[in-house]
């Protein structure tokens, strides 16, 4: 099939007609009165975001403390006084960098202060003058463990800006958000008996459903979004019946459910009393009266190591797995846009590696017994041309898994699905290391760049992030990506699986995968392979 390449340096749109201004001039406009809405649990006071309106660190369910530890989200409490909205609420417990880890520098970390006080959202909007704008609700990622709505990249005022309201949210993480024990289960009775992350992302949602009105919003047009985990559970809420209604259209970026594994309610609840033995509690009621400090472990059995605290297969929220569901039809028919980028894995120990004992062990762990035959797909000889294999074979085995994914949607749907690879790199410190590493397209999409000053963007910098915050822009508002002066993007079909490439200066429609190439990863799929994007 013939690619089709559009200049990005064409298109047709200008910073002035669209009304556009970096965050940066955003934030540098004239004071004006301080905006005030009034939500159903009292009155709010936000404050001036530039060209919009920011309310922040609204609550909208009650602190998940004390006996609401590990309890599906309670109503939010009232307030009689106006209450500030000029600042961020605390982010979920989690372990705080802020000033990064390679690659991720401070404006892709959580900042400020957390606690389990932390079921908080934010809104930014053109203005809350009742007229019905569609609304985009952001769900951050972080591997379930860390991460917040707060976190610098995803300042929506830039995106306001372009007619719509935004919305990021916090939901409990790791153990605080996952945990699953038979004491809970018994206690839920016929509700969620874990999941509780997701649970606050349905609360919020319903929240959004409720007020968002008020900030001039409409709330039957609201579009889910996220990243990495956030993308995971944009999956998760497309697939439960629990969040019908909700939604109309999901962003799904660098995250599909098969990337990790999904227990069973019974695993998780062994896993959740093996934790328990582990922090010398025998009850429920023990570990809700312990400190997050008494309910830390030490590596490897942290939240991000042995023990892991993630989404389960919980008979309610997700009532079976999720490639089951999809396979039967069971899930929220909405039209979506799904992608990845480039070099998703480059944070990870090993990545692109040249040397011939590095090779093979990849080769192996990622097709184990039909590592020959992908061998021939991937030929080395070098170390450099080892290095550039890994990297390939990484980055198929991700769109494997999308061209996978979305076969499967499309003939079980109704809505169409528009796919994407992102490649353009990021300037700035470990730009040659780690490349187009996971997440790094944020900031396009959101508009955020001058979050980091220090990354020297340049003017085709600014075009991309026009480009690509314009598609999704209109896809928050129609349901389709497409718009004057923007390069065509076709959804992908069962039978023509094309994505659209974000390139450093090209938008370009291509192939998700070589004809070979698909049919080889089509039969280790077949054959009961795992993939990963990673």
């Amino acid at each position: 099939m013939k690619s089709r390449s559009a200049r990005i340096s064409r298109f047709a749109v200008t910073l002035a007609t669209l009304g556009i201004m970096s965050s940066a001039g955003l934030a540098g406009s004239a004071a004006q009165a301080q905006p005030t809405v009034q939500v159903e649990q009292g009155t709010v006071n936000g404050r001036e975001d530039g060209a919009v309106s920011a309310f922040l660190g609204i609550p909208y369910a009650a602190a998940p403390i004390g006996p609401n530890r590990w309890r599906a989200p309670q109503p939010a409490p009232q307030w009689r006084a106006p209450r500030d909205a000029t600042r961020y609420g605390a982010s979920c417990v989690q372990n705080v960098l802020p000033g990064g880890r390679p690659p991720w520098t401070a404006e892709y970390m959580v900042q400020g202060p957390v606690s389990e006080d932390c079921l908080t959202l934010n809104v930014w909007t053109p203005s809350a003058d009742g007229a019905k704008r569609p609304v985009l609700v952001w769900i951050h990622g972080g591997g379930f463990t860390e991460g917040s709505g707060s976190v610098p990249i995803y300042r929506g005022a830039a995106l306001a800006g372009r007619d719509i309201v935004v919305v990021s949210i916090n939901y409990r993480l790791g153990l605080y958000g996952f945990l699953a024990h038979p004491e809970i289960t018994r206690e839920a009775g016929n509700g969620v008996p874990t999941n509780f992350g997701m649970q606050d992302q349905i609360a919020a949602l319903k929240w959004v459903k409720r007020n968002i009105a008020r900030f001039g919003g409409d709330p039957d047009q609201v579009t889910i979004a996220g990243q990495s985990a956030g993308s995971m559970a944009v999956h998760s809420l497309v697939l439960s019946p629990l969040a019908k209604g909700l939604f109309v259209r999901a962003v799904a970026e660098s995250g599909l459910p098969s990337i990790l594994p999904m227990p069973t309610l019974a695993q998780s609840e062994q896993n959740g009393l093996a934790f328990a033995k582990q922090v010398h509690a025998t009850s429920l009621a023990q570990l809700r009266k312990m400190t997050p400090a008494q309910l830390t472990l030490p590596p490897p059995t942290t939240m991000m190591g042995g023990l892991r605290f993630g989404l389960t297969v919980d008979g309610k929220f997700l009532p079976d797995n999720p490639a089951a569901m999809l396979a039967r039809g069971e899930f929220n028919d909405t039209p979506m846009i799904v992608g990845q980028n480039a070099d998703e894995g480059s944070a990870f120990p090993g990545y692109g590696a040249g040397d011939v004992a590095a090779y093979q062990s990849f080769m192996a762990r990622s097709f184990g017994d039909k590592a020959k035959d992908f061998t021939r797909l991937y030929p080395a000889s070098t170390d450099a041309e080892r290095s550039e294999a890994v990297k390939a074979a990484s980055r198929d085995r991700g769109l494997a898994l999308i061209a996978d994914w979305a076969r499967t949607k499309v003939v079980k749907s109704k809505s169409p699905v528009w796919g994407y690879y992102y490649a353009h790199t990021e300037p700035g410190a470990g730009a040659a290391q780690f490349g187009t590493f996971h997440s790094s397209e944020i900031p396009y999409v959101f508009g955020t760049l001058d979050m980091a000053p220090a990354r020297n963007f340049t003017l085709a910098d600014r075009q991309l992030s026009l480009l690509m915050s314009s598609y999704w822009v209109n896809f928050v508002k129609t349901g389709n990506p497409n718009g004057t002066g923007l390069p065509a993007w076709k959804p992908t079909a069962a039978d023509a699986q094309t994505i659209v490439e974000f390139g450093p200066a090209t938008v370009t429609e291509r192939p998700i995968l070589t004809p070979e190439k698909m049919s080889a990863y089509d039969e280790l799929i077949k054959s009961g392979g795992k993939l990963s994007m990673f």
